[in-house]
């Protein structure tokens, strides 16, 4: 009967895992995620965008072309309206009109 004791006990402590073992893999997560954590932290820390994007040409030619961007009130220009206001189109029939100066 000891010997069934002891295939028993084995089997159970084959089947457990060592607690050094189970501590040295936790111990290694926890510092691996602390790192990765110190990383983000690092990341968030950064601004979203580099240094003059938004005087970057690409960016201005693209609030110029869309008119839901470039007219809205911050970006509208003041002078625009007072512009708008005294302009009157020149009187022209037809495009035939006009002379070529050479």
């Amino acid at each position: 009967m000891k010997f069934i004791m002891e295939f028993a006990e084995n089997l159970i402590l084959r089947l457990m895992e060592d607690p050094k073992e189970r501590d040295k893999k936790f111990r290694e997560h926890v510092y691996a995620m602390k790192d990765r954590c110190g990383k983000t932290k690092e990341m968030w820390s950064y601004p979203l965008r580099p240094y003059g994007f938004w005087t970057f040409e690409r960016h201005n030619v693209q609030l110029g072309w869309d008119a839901q961007i470039s007219q809205v009130p911050g970006r509208r220009d003041p002078y625009d309206d007072l512009l708008q206001q005294n302009y009157e189109p020149p009187n022209c029939i037809g495009a035939g009109d006009w002379e070529v100066v050479s």
